[in-house]
């Protein structure tokens, strides 16, 4: 997929969610920010830094996959610990950490279980839990909710949020659950065949989209025409004061925005 004209500025400490159809370029965004993906033209850049040829492991970046990616042959203790073994961590810090990280993603105790003893929900947290463990600045999720029933889906991204909020570290998301984007997220970048449709606050996406084909993503809309005079929007439903120029508009309104009283 070629990504056309991406432009994502992201803060330090903020949760940003790549949210969109299947196809429309959301991994392909996080492989590149993860250095994964090497983009053919433009730039990646950290603390203003551009770091298009820095490889994964070098970048102060960690991904955890849809697919978990732990090593089946070691136990809990072990899989968290990796990093760190491998970045010379010494085994008393390394088990202060785990357990640390295992009390964080409400596993404690753990520590000596194998993969196959472990649920698919398990075994996200201890992904995550390795990814925490090397204390990145910014955190990468590809769609790591998608394989857990409702609930417990619902149960990890809160968890997701308590400890992006705790840790203070860059989380960005990739989803197409749209509701979840919305509860989750600091922004949301909605994106459609490559392109970001629009960048901005969940209330921003939700209440003030900036077309119909963001408007109508996130559900039911309804529209009233009328024009602008003035500095008022005049429909035959109802007046309202604005600062759009004068002209014809539609307005968007919600099914949930509609409050019925008795006269």
């Amino acid at each position: 997929l070629v990504l056309d004209n991406i432009n994502l500025y992201i803060n330090d400490s903020e949760f940003l969610t790549l949210l969109g159809p299947s196809g429309c370029g959301k991994t392909t965004t996080l492989r590149i920010i993860g250095g994964f993906t090497t983009p053919t033209s433009g730039d990646v850049t950290f603390d203003g830094v551009r770091i298009n040829d820095v490889p994964p492991h070098k970048r102060q970046i960690n991904t955890v996959f849809q697919k978990y990616a732990l090593f089946p042959h070691m136990n809990v203790f072990q899989n968290i610990a990796y990093g760190l073994k491998v970045k010379g961590v010494k085994k008393a810090e390394q088990k202060e950490r785990v357990e640390a990280l295992l009390r964080a993603v409400q596993l404690p105790g753990f520590e000596k279980r194998r993969m196959k003893e472990m649920s698919g929900g398990q075994m996200q947290r201890v992904a995550l839990a390795r990814a925490l463990a090397a204390e990145p600045r910014v955190l990468l999720l590809d769609e790591p909710f998608s394989g857990l029933d409702e609930g417990l889906r619902t149960e990890m991204a809160r968890l997701v949020r308590k400890l992006h909020e705790a840790w203070k570290i860059t989380t960005i998301l990739v989803t197409h659950d749209k509701a979840e984007a919305l509860r989750l997220s600091d922004r949301i970048a909605l994106m459609e065949d490559g392109k970001i449709l629009q960048y901005g606050t969940p209330e921003q996406m939700f209440c003030h989209p900036g077309t119909k084909k963001v408007a109508e993503y996130f559900g039911k809309v309804n529209y009233i025409s009328g024009s602008v005079a003035g500095g008022w929007f005049v429909s035959p439903l109802f007046e309202k004061r604005t600062d759009l120029p004068d002209g014809v508009y539609d307005a968007m309104i919600r099914p949930n925005s509609v409050q019925l009283k008795e006269e």
